[in-house]
């Protein structure tokens, strides 16, 4: 199958007239493996079946960038060995993960494992960390002592958090912004929290992971405040001057729920005794469930490669991302040329979020592709991100942008054609949403 057609058609999402327009109605296709049918001991990639490999590719990070590139270098690559290494044994969604908070999803509905990758494309997955990176040598070394050697490596490590002054290690105020015990901990609150108590959902600094999440989340926990806990309100802090997506959709969910939106609120420090958040314009003291969703940056090997050097933030000190080249997601760090950075650690402009994650990957995927086989990169890429929002607890909205490489700067810009998003929400957008979600999870991990 040619790679451009895949990379625009089923590799998601040219956006049509329909945001999907590309789906299929199939929402069986992203049933896990309950059991995983490989030796984590044996970290050397096996050959393609058939042939010999001719090389080898270590992609460090099992979330949606990591998985995706794992499978599509594997399927369009002549001889590539792939392994995966990911300190976790499944990976849990963050997409969806929200409606855990209102007992709509469980956890282990937005839970996947590797067993596919590697019985269906011959991807080699190791359970371990992954300790020092050596982008000139090309190795890795992980945290059981092993040396991995390839001919490229792809960094899809996420995000890590800033440090919040005051919060230390206490757990009273979750993010839930990984996807894991803090979401379970933070659906406990809300459901033990006294009727009346009042909630506070602080959004960090723009860029962070998943644009319009902060406000889906607070329009969930709005909506199902009005049912199980009527006499509490929530409180949205936002860092940022103004809603920073969807404004409109927002703007009126938040006067239907009785949300109280508070813009320029930049966290100062909190006190997890009183459950209060003292900000930039205010103190919000005795509250009873607090969701503090800190600030975001690259995560920690892409810093501790030296490897972040784009985005800086009022107040920062260091760069936050790893700068990239756009056509081949390849680290502009002179030297680290063989290292590809994707998905949420990437500087690039476009959204962080799961599905431009997978997107990146497919362009990550055929850049390498064609290196390995002297090829230039595809000079022209382009890229989806669509996005519901659960509005209500039954009604969605929805969000498509399309990114298009521009030559004169350099970078993916946001195009107007394909672009677009939903004016106001409905029950079958909710049901859409399920369809897009299990399609995104499929080409991923199935």
């Amino acid at each position: 199958m040619d790679r451009r057609y895949f990379l625009s058609k089923s590799g998601l999402l040219l956006a049509a007239a329909s945001p999907l327009a590309w789906a299929s109605d199939d929402e069986n296709t992203s049933r896990k493996k309950k059991d995983r049918h490989h030796d984590d001991t044996k970290p050397t990639p096996q050959p393609p079946p058939g042939g010999t490999v001719k090389s080898r590719v270590i992609v460090i990070g099992g979330g949606m960038g990591g998985a995706t590139v794992a499978k599509y270098l594997r399927l369009w690559g002549d001889g590539i060995a792939v392994t995966l290494v990911e300190r976790n044994s499944s990976y849990i969604s963050n997409i969806m993960s929200s409606m855990v908070l209102t007992g709509q999803r469980t956890m282990s509905s937005l839970t996947y494992n590797y067993s596919k990758l590697l019985s269906a494309y011959g991807v080699q997955v190791v359970t371990d960390d992954v300790v020092e990176i050596d982008p000139v040598g090309v190795k890795v070394r992980l945290g059981s002592g092993t040396i991995l050697s390839a001919d490229r490596i792809v960094l899809a490590p996420g995000v890590d958090f800033d440090t919040v002054p005051g919060l230390g290690t206490s757990d009273r105020m979750p993010h839930a912004w990984k996807a894991g015990t803090q979401t379970t901990l933070l659906a406990s609150q809300l459901a033990a929290m006294t009727d009346g108590a009042p909630v506070v959902l602080a959004i960090p600094k723009a860029p962070y992971r998943c644009p319009p999440g902060p406000y889906e989340r607070a329009c969930l926990i709005g909506d199902w405040l009005k049912t199980r806990k009527p006499k509490s309100r929530l409180t949205v802090l936002d860092a940022n001057p103004a809603i920073l997506t969807e404004a409109d959709n927002f703007t009126q969910a938040f006067a239907l729920h009785g949300i109280t939106y508070v813009p320029n609120a930049s966290i100062t420090s909190v006190d997890p005794a009183t459950m209060s958040v003292f900000t930039s314009v205010g103190d919000f003291r005795n509250n009873g469930v607090v969701n503090l969703i800190p600030g975001q940056r690259a995560g920690g090997l892409v810093a501790a490669t030296g490897l972040n050097n784009a985005t800086m933030l009022p107040g920062d000190t260091t760069y936050r991302f790893a700068g990239v080249d756009q056509l081949t997601y390849a680290s502009t760090v002179s030297g680290a040329g063989k290292v590809h950075i994707i998905g949420d650690a990437s500087a690039t402009g476009q959204p962080k979020a799961g599905h431009i994650a997978n997107q990146e990957a497919k362009i990550c995927a055929d850049a390498i592709v064609r290196s390995l086989a002297g090829l230039q990169p595809d000079p022209a890429p382009v890229t989806n991100s669509a996005c519901y929002s659960t509005i209500t607890m039954t009604q969605a909205s929805w969000l498509t942008a399309v990114f298009q490489y521009n030559a004169s700067t350099h970078a993916m810009a946001a195009t107007t054609a394909g672009s677009g998003a939903s004016t106001g929400w409905s029950a079958e957008n909710f049901k859409e949403m399920n369809t897009w979600f299990n399609a995104l999870m499929a080409d991923s991990f199935a």
